[in-house]
């Protein structure tokens, strides 16, 4: 049996889940519940074809490992800030604030359930392509994976920074100036958790992309969509995010003009005031 039809039967099925417990729960965080646990599953799923297949699996369950790595992680920051409680997103909230009750169950069903759970997928298929070409593991192979190992200590840094801003301003009563986290990691780009994130998976592209090159193929192939894909979903929550923030924090606007939205580059100085 092809491992990505075996995929697909428990992605489809993810999804059911998610989009039912939506509609008797009413709140909508429940594939936020599952996105550090799904791609674990897929990876592995890919990984155990190419060990009980008898083919070469070095590549692959490393790729496993790591993604392993990554949803241990993921999940253990997940479930300190309460997101295993009954913990909804705060932005769905909001966007339910904005639409009719038939618009936001449309946007459930097709955005926040379908078109995440089929994202969790395709950012998965980079081990398929590895599964297709089960090549030897290379110098390449421990390049990327020592890299994605680096972006994953990167991220844990980064929450770990915001967790323990968040439980001080909690501590201060909610005092705490300005109201959000700018020093560390946070000095150098106003959401390094996000940019570690995306690089990780655009690093595991890069370790299927090895096997197909290994083989006489390309480094560009179309499981590059599923990083594409994040990196968009990623922008656009961003943007809709800090314009929340904004209109919180009158200080927002200025850490907005110093500091990166996403990679971690020097600080900018402030403009000086002009005058007459």
């Amino acid at each position: 049996m092809d491992p990505l039809a075996l995929v697909l039967i428990v992605a489809a099925g993810a999804a059911a889940f998610c989009w039912i417990t939506s509609l008797i729960t009413h709140e909508t965080s429940w594939i936020d519940r599952l996105w550090s646990i799904l791609p674990v599953v897929y990876v592995w799923i890919f990984a155990g074809a190419a060990l009980l297949g008898g083919t070469e699996a070095v590549r692959l369950v490393v790729m496993a490992a790591l993604v392993t790595a990554w949803g241990a992680r993921l999940t253990f920051n997940f479930a300190r800030k309460g997101g295993y409680t009954g913990m909804e997103d705060y932005r769905w909230a909001i966007l339910r604030s904005r639409m009719t009750r038939w618009q936001f169950q449309l946007f459930n069903l097709l955005f926040i359930v379908a078109f995440q759970s089929a994202l969790l997928v395709l950012i998965s298929l980079p081990a398929y392509i590895a599964w297709q070409h089960p090549v030897p593991f290379t110098g390449w192979d421990a390049a990327f994976s020592l890299l994605f190992a680096a972006f994953l200590v990167g991220e844990t840094v980064a929450d770990q920074q915001q967790w323990a801003f968040h439980r001080a301003k909690k501590g201060a009563g909610g005092a705490l100036e300005p109201g959000f986290v700018t020093t560390g990691l946070f000095a150098y780009s106003r959401h390094p958790n996000f940019f570690f994130e995306q690089a990780q998976w655009w690093t595991l592209y890069a370790l299927g992309a090895v096997a197909l090159v290994v083989d006489g193929g390309s480094w560009l192939n179309v499981t590059i969509v599923g990083p594409a894909l994040l990196t968009i979903l990623f922008i656009g929550s961003t943007v809709f995010t800090e314009s929340i923030s904004a209109s919180k924090y009158p200080a927002y606007r200025q850490y907005q003009r110093t500091t990166s939205m996403l990679v971690p580059l020097p600080r900018r100085r402030r403009r000086a005031p002009e005058t007459a």
